[in-house]
C-alpha cells in the first residue's frame, strides 16, 4: 500500500484549428489520482480522467491520460490526454506549464497545448488558464488516497529479464463472439532494448478464430503500455495493426481479484504473479478484424495483469463470469526454476461468491490441490475448509488459436487460447454422507481459457 493524492482541476481558455483565426472556447475538467505524494524535487505521474468541451471538436466527451508533476527536475507540469470526439475519431492533447522564471504565478496557472489527430497530425493549438474563482474548491478537493500502486501501472523499472503483460478477455452477449487482447512488455535478459508487442484475436461462433499481431515496437513514455499505434491504459484500449483496428473502454466497480497471495504481487515473492484489476469489467467500443466489425455494448469480461521473469514451464488459465458479480479465476502452473519443473502444477484459484473471495488462504488450497493440464480438456480441484471446488474445462481445437512467442531469455513458448471454451464448475461442501453440491455453473462457449506449453 502507498499514499497518493486525489484532486480536481479545471482549465479554461480557447483553441484555434490549424489555419483558422477564430478563437473557440476550450475547457477540460480533470480528476487526478497520484500513486504517491507529490515531491518538488522528484517526478510523479498521476492518472487523469474527466471531460473535454471544445467548440467544433468535443462536447463533454470523456478524457483519459496522465499529469506529470515535475516542478524542479523538469520544470514542468505536463498534461496529456486522449478523447473520442464528436466525429467519432480519437484526438490527443499534449501541453505543459513551464515552471521557471520570475513570473511563477502565471507559470503555474497557464497551460498552452497542442491537439493532434490519431495519425499524429496537428489539428490545432490551445491556451488555457486556471480560473481563480475555483481556488477554494480546488484546495478543498485535495484528499489522501491509500491504494495499491501497481495494479494498472507499468511495474517494469528497467531491469533486464522481465516480462509484463496487460491482457483482456470478453464475450459479446449479442453475437457470442469472444475477444482476446494481449499486450506484452519484454525486457530481454541480455540487457538489449525492451519492446512492446502483442496480438488481438476474435473468436466468432460461425467460423475459425482470427488473429492479428502487432509489434515489436519501442516502448512509449508514460506509466502504461504504449507501443507504436497500440495503447493500453486504465479503462481504455486502442490500436491498429495488420488492417485491424480497435477502440475499447471498460468499467468495473468491483475490487481487484488477487489470484495469487497479495504479497506475491506486491513484493515479487514468486518468479511470476497474476492479478485481475477488473474481474467483472463491462466493455464497450468497436473492433474490426478481417472485414468483420464487432460493436460492443456492455460485454462482460476481465482485465488482468502478469509480471515476472517470464512464463511458466506449462500452465492453465481460466476466467469464468458466473453472473451477478460472481467470478472465478484459475491459474495452474509449473515453475521453470531448476528442481521445480518436474513438480505437478500448482493450482491457484479465486472464487468470488456473493462479494466474498474464496478460499481464504489461497496458497494452502493450492498446495493441497491438483491440476491435470492438456488439450482439449483439463481440470483443477482444490479443497478449503469443508468445501471442494472442481473445475473442468474444454477447449475444442476449432475454437482455439495457438500463439508462439519468447520469454526474456529467448526460450520459446506456445499458448493455446480460446475465448469460447466450455467449463463445468461445481462447488461442494462436506456432509456426514459425503460431498454435496452447493452450487453448479455450466458455461457453454463463454469461458475464457488457455493452456501454455514448451517445445
Amino acid at each position: 500500500m502507498s499514499t497518493g493524492l486525489e484532486f480536481t482541476e479545471t482549465m479554461v481558455g480557447g483553441w484555434q484549428r490549424s489555419g483558422d483565426t477564430v478563437d473557440r472556447p476550450f475547457r477540460f475538467d480533470a480528476r487526478v489520482e497520484t500513486p504517491t505524494l507529490l515531491s518538488p524535487f522528484g517526478t510523479v505521474v498521476g492518472v487523469l480522467t474527466g471531460t473535454l468541451t471544445a467548440e467544433g471538436l468535443a462536447s463533454g466527451t470523456p478524457i483519459t491520460g496522465t499529469l506529470e508533476v515535475s516542478p524542479l527536475r523538469h520544470h514542468r507540469l505536463r498534461y496529456t490526454f486522449t478523447t473520442v470526439a464528436d466525429d467519432g475519431h480519437r484526438y490527443r492533447f499534449d501541453g505543459w506549464k513551464t515552471i521557471r522564471g520570475v513570473r511563477l504565478l502565471r507559470a503555474w496557472t497557464t497551460l498552452p497545448g497542442t491537439v493532434y489527430d490519431e495519425d499524429g497530425e496537428v489539428v490545432g493549438t490551445a491556451l488555457t488558464r486556471f480560473p481563480f474563482e475555483t481556488t477554494l474548491s480546488f484546495v478543498a478537493g485535495f484528499r489522501l488516497l491509500r491504494h495499491d500502486t501497481d495494479l494498472e501501472a507499468r511495474r517494469w523499472s528497467g531491469r533486464p529479464g522481465r516480462l509484463e503483460v496487460w491482457y483482456d478477455t470478453l464475450t459479446d452477449p449479442r453475437t457470442g463472439t469472444g475477444l482476446w487482447l494481449h499486450h506484452e512488455l519484454c525486457a530481454p535478459s541480455d540487457g538489449s532494448a525492451p519492446s512492446g508487442y502483442g496480438w488481438l484475436a476474435l473468436f466468432p461462433p460461425d467460423g475459425p478464430p482470427e488473429l492479428v499481431r502487432f509489434g515489436p515496437e519501442p516502448l512509449g513514455e508514460g506509466p502504461w503500455f504504449t507501443a507504436g499505434d497500440v495503447v493500453a491504459e486504465p479503462g481504455n484500449r486502442s490500436g491498429k495493426a495488420e488492417g485491424a483496428t480497435w477502440e475499447l473502454t471498460y468499467e468495473d466497480d468491483s475490487p481487484p481479484l488477487y489470484t495469487f497471495p497479495r504479497a506475491a504481487w506486491r513484493r515479487e515473492l514468486l518468479p511470476s504473479a497474476q492479478i485481475v484489476p477488473a474481474p467483472t469489467a463491462s466493455f464497450r467500443g468497436t473492433v474490426t478484424v478481417g472485414g468483420r466489425t464487432l460493436e460492443l455494448d456492455g460485454a462482460p469480461g476481465g482485465a488482468a495483469r502478469i509480471y515476472g521473469h517470464g512464463n511458466a514451464e506449462r500452465w492453465g488459465w481460466l476466467h469464468a463470469d458466473l453472473g451477478d458479480g460472481d467470478v472465478l479465476e484459475v491459474v495452474a502452473a509449473v515453475s521453470r526454476r531448476p528442481g521445480l519443473r518436474r513438480l505437478p502444477p500448482l493450482p491457484f484459484v479465486r472464487l468470488r461468491l456473493g462479494g466474498v473471495d474464496l478460499p481464504r488462504f489461497g496458497l494452502l488450497a493450492a498446495l493441497g490441490g491438483s491440476a491435470h493440464l492438456g488439450l482439449p480438456d483439463w481440470d483443477v480441484t482444490v479443497r478449503f475448509g469443508r468445501r471442494r471446488l472442481r473445475v473442468r474445462v474444454a477447449q475444442p481445437a476449432d475454437r482455439s488459436v495457438a500463439v508462439e512467442y519468447h520469454d526474456p531469455d529467448g526460450s520459446p513458448a506456445t499458448c493455446t487460447n480460446s475465448e469460447r471454451a466450455d467449463a463445468e464448475i461445481v462447488l461442494e461442501h462436506r456432509t456426514a454422507g459425503g460431498w454435496a453440491v452447493e452450487r453448479r455453473w455450466t458455461l457453454t462457449g463463454t469461458a475464457h481459457a488457455e493452456i501454455g506449453s514448451r517445445p
